[in-house]
This record gives C-alpha cells, structure tokens and sequence, in this order.
C-alpha cells in the first residue's frame, strides 16, 4: 500500500504522480471493491486520493506532531473511508473520505498532545482545534471596541462562541496552556540539579507522625489494661467479649454463657463501664475517649 513508503517527502513525490480518478472510474473501484473484495481496486482508489490526505495532515503539523506520523493517521482514515464507502449513495469518494481523514488525523493528534487524556467528546475536540483561534478573535473584537476582557469573560465568550460548556473551555485552556514535562527535569542550572519531583510534597504519613503514632498507640494500650484491672473476672469477660472482638457478642449469648438474663449483662457491661471511666479520670480526656 502507500502507506509503507519509508518517509513523508517519498510518499508526497509518489501521492502527486498518481492518477487523476474521473469519476466513472472511482465508481467502477467502489464497487469492484465493496462486491469482489478487490484489493488491487482498494490499492488504486487509495493510491489516487493520497493526495488528499497529504493535504489535510499538512493542516496539523503546528500541533507538535511530525509529518510523517500524520500521514500515516491521514492514510489509515483513508482507507477505513474506502471500506465504508457506499457508492450506490451518488457521492464522490473523495466528499466522503475528508471526514474520515480529518477524524483519523484528530484523534492521533488528540491522542499524543499530552499524557493527560485531553478529551473525546465533540465539543471538547470543537475546543481543542478552534479555541485558539475563536480567542484570537474575540480579543480582536474586542481590542477594536476599546474593551479589555479577564480572563473569566473571554471563557464565557469562547463557551458562548464554541457552544460548549464553561467548564470544557476552563479544561480545554489548561491542557493547551502548556505541554508534559518530566518531572525528573531540573528546575535551573542554579538549583544544582535539583529536580521537580523534589518540589512534589510527600503525602504518605511522615517517620516523626509515625514514631508519635506509635507512641501515642502504646501509652492508650496500657491505660486501657490498667482501667481493665480495676473489674472482676465476670466484668472482664463482658467487656472483652462485647467491645475487643472483631465480631461483638451479643447480650443475649453472654447471658446464656453466665446463667444471667439478656438485661442483667447490659447492667454489668454499664458498670463495668462506669468502672473504667472512673479509672481513666486520672489520664485526662484523651484516655476517658477509649470508652466513648
């Protein structure tokens, strides 16, 4: 196929001396196509209008990509145009293949601008390919009425212009602001190597939170054995078996385990309670919330 030419000024050189295509002969590939399945069709059809596809990528080279690859994604467009093309519809090939080929060539463009997926709905693509120039124009106008617009206003008159949300033109203005950098770049030949990834705060807990965590887990572990010591064997039982399971007994079960009714036990456990508070009062508030 075309496509497998090694560079893009080759296959520019071989794309303007391929044939002209009239259009009973385009009708006769489609069909020889669509019907038969006829590849050297596919190849001759496709080979004629490369051309056009050439053309049309040579519209996107200001968005960073090289040539090549957008010939490529031109020629790809191209051919899924000629295998959906319809020739019983009465329209020329060449009519049909443009929106194939300008959409191929928007998503790859779209795609590779920025390891941020930038968008893929209509309007954000409406966005990605016109608000630059919509800005452009409406600052003009507005430079020519003497007016000066923030920020805020020329969003809202993109939105207004583009028909799209404030929010995609908000969205939409940052990812085209600038492009990816890495954050292992450093910062200025002054910061002696200093990378950005420095700059990035850490939100993972820090070693001094950690040590202090630790410690703060120790002290309320032994306050709360202390408190325990102040009950009974029967106490103990209620309030380990209710409060330091993973999966609380009920009253119920623990009456049923003591000989005692489903009241009596909550009873117990309210004392028990009551019990440690009072043992807690002397390490301050921070002890007395184990038990809240």
């Amino acid at each position: 196929m075309a496509l497998d030419y090694p560079n893009d000024m080759s296959l520019s050189r071989r794309a303007m001396k391929a044939e002209l295509l009239d259009a009973e002969t385009e009708l006769k590939l489609a069909y020889a196509w669509r019907d038969d399945r006829d590849e050297a069709a596919l190849h001759r059809l496709v080979t004629a209008y490369m051309r056009l596809a050439i053309s049309m990528a040579s519209k996107y080279r200001r968005y960073g990509a090289s040539m090549n690859d957008l010939i490529q994604e031109a020629g790809l467009g191209l051919m899924k145009a000629a295998d959906k093309f319809d020739p019983d519809r009465g329209v020329r090939f060449s009519t049909y293949a443009v929106w194939w080929i300008k959409a191929s060539i928007q998503d790859y463009v779209m795609r590779n601008w920025s390891m941020v997926r930038t968008g893929s709905t209509s309007s954000q693509k409406s966005l990605f390919f016109n608000m630059r120039r919509v800005q452009a124009q409406l600052e003009r106008e507005a430079m020519s009425r003497g007016e000066t617009l923030d920020k805020h206003q020329l969003h809202q008159l993109i939105a207004t212009e583009v028909g799209v949300p404030l929010r995609d033109v908000e969205m939409m203005d940052g990812r085209l602001s600038g492009s990816d950098f890495s954050l292992n770049a450093t910062q200025s030949v002054e910061d002696e190597g200093r990378e950005w990834i420095d700059t990035i705060e850490d939100e993972g807990e820090q070693a001094a939170d950690q040590v202090e965590a630790d410690h703060d887990r120790t002290r309320l572990r032994i306050w709360l054995a202390d408190a325990m010591s102040s009950l009974n064997d029967r106490e103990t039982l209620i309030v380990k078996e209710r409060k330091l399971r993973d999966a609380p007994r009920t009253l119920e079960s623990l009456g049923q385990e003591l000989g005692l009714s489903k009241e009596r036990v909550r009873q117990l456990e309210a004392a028990a309670f009551k019990k440690m508070r009072k043992h807690l009062e002397t390490k301050g508030t921070e002890a007395e919330a184990l038990l809240n």
